[in-house]
């Protein structure tokens, strides 16, 4: 799990949202709208709060129950305390997260140059006349690069690897798909994916060393954890689906917006959740 398991999570007295993580992050792609955090303007216009002591308690208890005993309302609680208390409702969580929705946006520009045959920037390091000869571990690389390069922060750490498990997703599901010249519907799945690992990446950095701690033997836990992985995914999954029958679409120049709402969406659903 890398860096999930050492990592105890932000504690408190800290700002719930990191300058860099709502949604300001640079190099967003030409074209694509830098989205609203509701209607009272840009992200990061709104008061970061702080994050209280305890925060995780309500989290780390109902995860350590699921832990130890696979109950699936103990895993639900432990979800609907990581966005209530942990950070004080889906709307912060939203803004949290505003780092992964500008990725997005990012990745889906660049996997759109590239099969439409362009380089959006000359000084990119996502070059397609480069990569033709490539093999598909090559492309990835050059893709993460380009999306997400390093900055020292967990975040970008994060969004880097859930960038790669993405595309290999896509590769798995699509066993003839050609990174660069993917359909629209491959992009879309690789946006999806992307968001849905990036959450769960971030969650696991928070607060999922707890599962391994508390499960009885290892390979419990990691079955645990696989469990909780599966079920935050399905759920990023339904708000895609969602806002796709409400006629939103991951068009480009909506892809970051589109993104932000099903995140908003997703952590709803965890926090409206009924024991």
């Amino acid at each position: 799990m890398g860096t999930s398991q050492s990592s105890k999570g932000p504690g408190s007295g800290v700002p719930m949202i990191p300058p860099w993580a709502d949604g300001s992050a640079p190099g967003g792609p030409p074209g694509d709208d830098p989205g609203q955090d509701g209607q009272d303007g840009q992200p990061g216009e709104t008061p970061t709060p702080t994050a209280p002591p305890g925060r995780w308690g309500t989290t780390r208890r109902n995860l350590g129950d699921y832990a130890q005993t696979g109950d699936s309302r103990s895993m639900r609680r432990a979800l609907k305390g990581y966005v209530r208390s942990g950070y004080g409702g889906s709307g912060t969580a939203a803004r949290r997260m505003g780092s992964t929705a500008t990725t997005a946006g990012t990745l889906s520009a660049a996997l759109s140059s590239l099969a439409g045959g362009a380089t959006p920037d000359p000084t990119a390091v996502l070059d397609r006349a480069l990569l033709v000869a490539r093999n598909a571990d090559e492309i990835m690389d050059a893709i993460v690069e380009a999306v997400r390069p390093v900055d020292g922060t967990q975040d970008a750490e994060a969004s880097r690897a859930a960038i790669r498990d993405a595309l290999s997703e896509l590769l798995a599901r699509y066993e003839n798909a050609n990174l660069l010249q993917l359909t629209d519907e491959q992009r879309e799945f690789a946006i999806e994916r992307f968001t849905a690992n990036d959450v769960v990446r971030r969650f696991e950095l928070d607060t999922g060393q707890v599962i391994i701690e508390k499960a009885p033997t290892t390979t419990m836990g990691l079955a645990r954890l696989k469990e909780i992985r599966s079920y935050i995914k399905q759920t990023v999954s339904a708000s895609f689906r969602a806002l796709k029958q409400a006629g939103r679409q991951l068009s480009s120049g909506r892809v970051t917006q589109v993104v932000r709402d099903a995140l908003r969406e997703t952590f709803a659903v965890f926090e409206e959740y009924v024991s």
